[in-house]
């Protein structure tokens, strides 16, 4: 019997970060037809989380950057609220922090792991979230974590894989029986890995019916990310980004299934479109609902 299952895109704390840093090498004249900046040359991130609600547990896809930063970080990185926005838009969801089943972390950047963590308070200590929840993680990216090389041992929060190791409720994932953790969350979870943004970066692939929306994470953080020629400054390996992305965009071209978008200013998903003539790639922004709804009546 298939599982029917609900899908809400939830808004947490958005960021800002360097046009010229997320658009890898190409030239200003050209990104910023895509994201506009501030006169800081920042362009806005958003950081959105999915959950998924299957009728017996609540899966929660990444975490967003949440609102860890003491004020002086905050304001380095465009998070403008201090409030922690994931939990207050789970709570208008109708979902609290005990309610989360199980949280899967595509990777432990701090923008896409950071909710795990309380709000900053100057006279607390951090502590971890969800406390009834299995975090589940890549191991290769686990490991990378906890042995970060110098150039990107700066996107990761030091105590918080000391927390979550500490919790006893962290599962890793090997690639090669990926299957096995994924239909345990639910029959209609899987899993594919990519290397190029970070080592052992973990994509979900949720279905509905005979669809399913990739959640890719930094590989195609959000539209203007779905041109198989653009990387960014913050991948390890450029060219295993645009092999890993192009093998993606090609499985969805021409489809009903979607890409939902962790970094999109505007959009929660996409469907992705081959031009024929060109075979450049682009998508076509959507709500949630609007994909769910056609894809029950389609």
């Amino acid at each position: 019997m298939e599982t029917d299952i609900r899908i809400i895109g939830i808004e947490g704390n958005s960021q800002r970060l360097d046009g010229g840093a997320m658009f890898g090498n190409a030239p200003k004249a050209m990104w910023q037809k895509l994201a506009e900046p501030d006169a800081q040359n920042r362009i806005l991130l958003r950081c959105r989380s999915l959950l998924v609600q299957d009728g017996s547990r609540n899966v929660l896809f990444e975490t967003g950057i949440g609102a860890f930063f003491e004020p002086a970080l905050r304001e380095r990185y465009g998070v403008e609220e201090s409030d922690h926005l994931l939990l207050k838009g789970l709570e208008q969801a109708g979902v609290g922090e005990d309610d989360i089943d199980v949280v899967v972390l595509s990777h432990l950047h701090f923008d896409h792991a950071g909710g795990l963590l309380s709000q900053w308070q100057s006279n607390a200590e951090l502590r971890l979230l969800f406390p009834r929840a299995r975090y589940v993680l890549s191991k290769p990216h686990w490991d990378r974590a906890r042995h970060p090389h110098p150039r990107d041992k700066a996107s990761f929060i030091p105590v918080l894989a000391e927390l979550l190791e500490g919790s006893g409720r962290l599962d890793l994932v090997d690639p090669h029986t990926a299957h096995v953790a994924a239909q345990k969350i639910g029959p209609w979870l899987s899993f594919r890995f990519s290397d190029g943004h970070t080592p052992g970066l973990m994509l979900a692939e949720i279905r509905v019916g005979d669809r399913k929306g990739v959640y890719a994470s930094d590989l195609i953080p959000g539209i203007p990310w779905v041109s198989a020629s653009l990387t960014m400054g913050y991948d390890r390996f450029a060219e295993q980004v645009l092999d890993e992305k192009r093998s993606l965009l090609e499985d969805l071209a021409g489809t009903d299934d979607v890409v939902f978008f962790t970094h999109d200013a505007h959009w929660p998903c996409g469907t992705v479109e081959k031009d024929p003539a060109t075979g450049r790639f682009r998508s076509k922004g959507l709500s949630i609902e609007s994909w769910l709804s056609s894809s029950i009546s389609g």
